[in-house]
This record gives structure tokens, C-alpha cells and sequence, in this order.
């Protein structure tokens, strides 16, 4: 593999890594904001108006950061019924498409989220006080991290990377539960 590749790799690992972190800690400070917007309203009687929306906006965050590190490793969407029936052939171009299409989608919310975010810009979200633009900016961020990691994927690929190798050496979802089971009855 060409070293630009592989310093791409170890670059996207890290961006990544980062990614999956700050949406952990998104996930937490919204529960925590959460948790804080119920005991404000059920015990002082007195509800901030700034957690519904901060909550809803870290929810976005961690939504589109957590969905980016889905298609680098492989949990998004795919045609997985048709796995089964393909050769290991087939298998490795209907992975290629499901990258394409995940890259196009990717494409797509940057494209649209960076109009939202122009046609909202100049409105002000009242309780945060912040700029309506902010609300689509993680559908951006979402859309540019899918693009790179959706991106990275094709690249290997056809680079000839073995990246589909251990996906067609794991059993179908149903053959692992039933193993799965077969080994808590023993």
C-alpha cells in the first residue's frame, strides 16, 4: 500500500477516533441537560428555556458524528440479503455501490445542509441566543466526515486492500445469533 494511503488511513483513524469520542460525550451532556431540564421543572418549578433546544442540537451532533463512524466501519446500510446469495466476487461490487451511494448521500447533506445553514443564518434561535444557521451546521459536519470515510473506502478498494475480507469470512446475522444462543445453553 503507498504510504500516502496509509498516513490518509492513520489520519481518518484519528478523525474518526475523535469523532466517535465527541459524540459520547455529546450523548452524555444532553442526558445531563436533560436530566437537569426535569428537575428544574418537577422540584424548582422552574424550567430553562435554553435545554429543549441545546438538547435537540447536541442530539444532532452526536446523530451525524455517530452515523459518519457507521460507514468508516462498515454499519451502514447496504444490500446485506444479497450478500448471502452473490459469489465473494459480487460480494466486494455490491459493497463498492453501497459506498457510492453512501458518498452520494454524504455529498447530498453537504449541498443542503450548507443551504439551510445560508437560508438560516440571520434568524436567531431566541432561547440560545445563537444564529439558526448552528441548528444544520452538524448535518455539514455529518455530511463532509461520510463523504471522507465513504470516500476512503472506494479508494481502498479499488487500491485492491482487502477491506471486505473479514466481513465474508463472518456468517450471516442469523447463523451468528443461533450460534450465539447455542453457546449460552452449554
Amino acid at each position: 500500500m503507498p504510504i500516502s494511503l496509509v498516513k490518509t488511513g492513520r489520519a481518518l483513524s484519528r478523525l474518526s477516533t475523535l469523532s466517535l469520542w465527541l459524540a459520547g460525550a455529546g450523548l452524555v451532556a444532553m442526558t445531563a441537560i436533560v436530566a437537569w431540564q426535569v428537575f428544574c421543572r418537577y422540584v424548582l418549578n422552574d424550567s430553562p428555556s435554553w435545554t429543549e433546544p441545546g438538547a435537540v442540537m447536541l442530539m444532532s451532533w452526536f446523530i451525524f458524528l455517530g452515523a459518519a463512524v457507521g460507514v468508516r466501519e462498515n454499519y451502514h446500510l447496504g444490500f446485506d440479503v444479497l450478500l448471502y446469495v452473490v459469489p465473494k466476487g459480487g460480494k466486494k461490487w455490491l459493497r463498492m455501490i453501497s459506498d457510492i451511494v453512501a458518498l452520494a448521500f454524504g455529498i447530498g447533506m453537504i449541498w443542503y445542509g450548507i443551504e439551510l445553514v445560508r437560508l438560516t443564518w440571520n434568524t436567531t434561535l431566541p432561547s440560545l441566543q445563537i444564529s439558526g444557521g448552528w441548528s444544520y451546521v452538524p448535518l455539514v459536519a455529518g455530511g463532509v466526515l461520510i463523504s471522507l470515510f465513504a470516500l476512503e473506502r472506494i479508494v481502498l478498494r479499488l487500491a485492491g486492500e482487502p477491506i471486505d475480507d473479514l466481513l465474508d469470512e463472518m456468517p450471516p446475522a442469523e447463523v451468528a445469533a443461533e450460534l450465539d444462543t447455542a453457546n449460552v445453553k452449554a
